[in-house]
């Protein structure tokens, strides 16, 4: 008999597993909703799926004032932006300490403490101070994004970079290696893949970031709508932003996961 643990599905059979939970969780959502609407017709804590879809008519039809675009276009277009510049200043700077506190001791004793600090200080507690300091508009949204990911993203390369075999070092001195050439000869080429997949890690942090930095302070974006419509109990327009949110986000991770898999095959076992 073959134990559980050796049970290897096949493509195919993974793509059907997957979809029973999902299939599973939709159905039992449509008979809780049509039972609480067959009980209560304007129930709106758990709306019908017809409602759901004439809401999502109305926001990819609708025109926001302010920005003579489709609702939707507007939010997604908005924080889009903001979570891909957050996104990008937390990477850079995660990629120049990692490389930096990773292969240079010194370094490390002087700027490590620093960043495990900032690493265990819950983001959005200073969020207040960032609205203070750089004010309501978009610097607040990118940096609490940007201060929220960068310090885990830094550990996390520094310990890979501290992990790299010692020899690799040791045989690029040998040949004349300084520091730089140590940092990108030989600490970044391996760094590469590890860093995508710190990033996309840290997507998910960075989206509850951005729609809690939204729900503060904005007047255009998807956690913006969401928490405007709070209000009036609009179940039928939160979910389907929930859902848009949470497409974006496999989108993100699968073009990230390609990205990794093109440049970088030698990291996912590619001719073993």
């Amino acid at each position: 008999m073959r134990r559980l643990v050796d049970i290897r599905p096949q493509r195919a059979s993974r793509l059907l597993l997957g979809a029973l939970p999902i299939v599973a969780l939709l159905l039992v959502y449509l008979l809780a909703s049509e039972a609480r609407h067959a009980a209560n017709p304007a129930d709106k804590v758990l709306p019908t799926f017809a409602a759901m879809a004439q809401a999502a008519h109305d926001f990819t039809t609708q025109r926001d004032p302010a920005t003579d675009r489709i609702l939707l276009v507007a939010d997604t277009l908005a924080s889009l932006y903001r979570l891909g510049i957050g996104l990008a200043i937390a990477t850079a700077t995660a990629l120049i300490l990692g490389l930096l506190l990773g292969t240079v001791p010194l370094a490390r004793a002087l700027l490590g403490p620093m960043v495990a600090i900032i690493a265990v200080i819950p983001p959005v507690a200073v969020l207040p101070i960032l609205f203070i300091v750089l004010g309501l508009d978009e610097a607040s949204k990118i940096a609490l994004i940007a201060i929220g990911i960068a310090p885990f993203m830094t550990r996390d390369l520094t310990g890979f970079v501290t992990g790299l075999p010692a020899e690799q070092f040791a045989k690029a001195q040998t040949l004349g290696a300084n520091s730089w050439q140590l940092a990108i000869r030989v600490a970044l080429p391996q760094l590469m893949p590890r860093l995508i997949e710190a990033l996309r890690l840290s997507m998910g942090p960075a989206w509850v970031f951005l729609i809690a930095a939204e729900a503060v302070a904005s007047d255009v974006g998807l956690g913006y709508r969401i928490f405007l419509v709070r209000r009036y109990f609009a179940m039928d327009i939160i979910l389907p932003y929930v859902a848009w949110i949470s497409l974006l986000a496999i989108l993100a991770d699968a073009l990230l996961m390609a990205i990794s898999r093109r440049g970088f095959p030698w990291a996912h076992g590619a001719g073993r």
